[in-house]
């Protein structure tokens, strides 16, 4: 094993000045951490209006989503999510670690105790006879490592920093909870809605179907437009039916995510009653300090960082005080002679050789460094595409929802003239049947956009970091964020 030209002198440099100050003080050694740096965009990409303080992310979710029935599963699911409930048992695990971390730099105190017997028989010329003996050992030992090189304070650095990263885990687990639940019910809404739609569509096609048969029973129409009756209304029923089969599988898919197993879901608003907030961005910068992945990702270069200093650390010797002190007692026949030791040493313990394991140790954590600070850059692209992508969304599905409306006005008002002309003999069943075929798709491409536009607020709060300020007792336990909404609600009741 060779040993760096730098890490020579900085081990010279500490040597030189040991004494017993700096055996508690140390020299720490290792990189310090120093955030990257990331150039940012002034603007968000698709943003219509300049960056202000104020975002949306900073409101809690139920003051983003109004519905009392959505606000009640995400309640819900803040107390019983089990996938939130690991993030939280992982917080407590990573906080135990550091526990385990700063326990080395502390004295180490342990005992051993021992006592045993044994009976001889001795045979000799004038008879036999036996001898029993017994003996007793009490040890009492310490020891304490300084942390002179700084690797504890390295390990325990990292350990908070994973304490950290989790809980911004926890939080990311949090908005992507409330997130896909609000997203669900949405969806949930919306097949609602194209069921009702798909009602309306098999009555009008069974009125249709009987208005052709009775035509066609008076000789006044041909048995084709009764066919072509008859399998546009067979089509809404099957709708009708894989319809249903989605509104089943979508609430069961609600129950898991507020843990519970499958049931019917309460509704509260129509998709067609639902309101979406206003949507200011904040600045780009903003966004670093709001996003959890963005912040898990933070802590992860820390903690990288720190891991490397444990490794610098090794290199060097480690330095501890031990002592111990014991006695020992033996009885033999009537007489118990007994006596004490005890022993204080300070040591100094370096490797020499260790095949190159030290030094690939280093490389390795040097490596893991590289790809934290990759992912870093990664995530960053990634919440600025996220951001953008639902910015786009909600804009272009505003300007597609005005001609849907308008195009489900001009159809219905088409459907209503053919039925008018075919009464009167002035048009074919064609007519009537290609009206009423071109209205309820068009009605569908509308709900569908209307629950897009819902889903589009969703993906730029969860883009955006949303409900980052939420307070430290929200953070620390799932359940006070649903007691806050209760108060809230109480309040405004």
């Amino acid at each position: 094993m060779s040993v760096s030209p730098a890490l020579a002198r900085v081990a010279l440099r500490c040597l030189a000045t040991i004494a017993p100050g700096v055996l508690i003080a140390g020299c720490i050694v290792g990189p310090i951490f120093k955030k990257p740096e990331v150039k940012l965009p002034d603007s968000f990409r698709s943003q219509l209006s300049a960056s202000e303080a104020k975002s949306l992310a900073d409101l809690p979710w139920w003051s983003v989503f109004n519905d009392k029935a959505l606000q009640a599963l995400i309640t819900d699911a803040l107390a019983n999510n089990y996938d939130l409930q690991v993030a939280v048992a992982r917080i407590e695990q990573a906080r135990a670690v550091i526990g385990v971390a700063e326990s080395e730099g502390k004295p180490q105190v342990g005992y051993g105790i021992s006592a045993e017997g044994d009976r001889s028989t001795i045979v000799s010329r004038g008879g036999a006879g036996s001898v029993t003996s017994g003996s007793f050992t009490g040890l009492l030992n310490a020891s304490w490592e300084f942390d002179v090189w700084g690797r504890i304070r390295h390990a325990t650095e990292a350990a908070r920093a994973n304490l950290l990263a989790q809980e911004d885990v926890r939080r990311g687990v949090i908005l992507t909870l409330v997130s896909d639940l609000a997203a669900d019910y949405f969806r949930l809404l919306e097949l609602d809605r194209e069921l009702a739609i798909a009602e309306e569509s098999a009555s009008v096609y069974k009125k249709t179907l009987d208005l052709f048969t009775v035509r066609f029973d008076a000789g006044r129409d041909s048995k084709l437009a009764v066919e072509r009756a008859q399998a546009a209304y067979d089509s809404s029923t099957a709708d009708i039916q894989d319809l249903k089969r989605q509104i089943a599988q979508q609430e069961n898919a609600i129950s898991t995510l507020v843990g519970g197993y499958p049931k019917a879901i309460e509704r509260g608003q129509m998709l067609t009653e639902q309101t979406t907030p206003e949507t200011p961005l904040g600045s780009t910068t903003a966004l670093l300090q709001r996003r959890p992945d963005i912040l898990e990702a933070e802590q992860n270069m820390i903690s990288a960082n720190a891991e490397i200093g444990v490794a610098v650390a090794d290199f060097f010797p480690k330095v501890g005080l031990s002592a111990f002190v014991g006695g020992q007692g033996i009885a033999v026949a009537d007489g118990l002679p007994t006596f004490g030791v005890w022993n204080l040493a300070l040591s100094a313990a370096g490797p020499i050789l260790s095949g190159g394991r030290l030094e690939a140790i280093y490389h390795q954590r040097q490596a893991y460094w590289d790809e934290t600070v990759a992912e870093y850059k990664q995530k960053v692209l990634v919440a600025f595409r996220e951001t953008s992508d639902a910015l786009v969304a909600g804009q272009t599905l505003a300007m597609r929802r005005a001609p849907l409306e308008s195009q489900i006005r001009a159809l219905q008002s088409s459907s209503d003239l053919a039925l008018l002309r075919y009464g009167s003999g002035r048009a074919s069943y064609f007519e009537v049947l290609e009206a009423q075929q071109q209205l309820f798709p068009a009605e569908d491409a509308l709900a569908q956009t209307q629950r897009d536009q819902l889903i589009s607020v969703v993906n730029l709060y969860k883009a955006l970091g949303g409900g980052w300020n939420a307070t430290v007792a929200e953070q620390a336990s799932p359940a006070a964020a649903a007691a806050r909404f209760q108060e809230s609600a109480g309040a405004g009741g």
